[in-house]
């Protein structure tokens, strides 16, 4: 695991929070090599959240229990790094091109 997932995870909540959490998560996926808590916390600004509550959020580890607990479960079925997807409860593991989903998704619909 990234040594500082954990906590860009949690970040991601707190925008979450905002009503920003996609938007967050495409720029930790964008900024990934500058996960560090001031630049989660810089980022919240430049997205124009309220870095008061967001800063709040992060420092107090509000969702390190529901982090957690994503980790597990996803460990618990095999989840061992990102990206991982899961398609009509196919394991899909890594960076894939996109004939790689096409396959899956043919088969899933096939079979209905």
């Amino acid at each position: 695991m990234h040594p500082n997932a954990q906590k860009a995870a949690e970040a991601a909540r707190c925008a979450g929070e905002q009503g920003k959490y996609w938007e967050y998560h495409d720029v930790l996926f964008a900024n990934t090599r500058a996960l560090e808590v001031a630049n989660l916390k810089k980022f919240a600004a430049e997205m124009q959240l309220d870095t008061g509550r967001f800063d709040t959020c992060l420092d107090n580890s509000t969702y390190v229990a529901q982090v957690g607990k994503d980790v597990a479960e996803g460990q618990r079925v095999g989840v061992s790094g990102t990206p991982t997807f899961f398609i009509n409860g196919r394991f899909l593991s890594g960076a894939q091109p996109l004939s790689a989903f096409q396959e899956i998704i043919d088969e899933v619909l096939a079979s209905q």
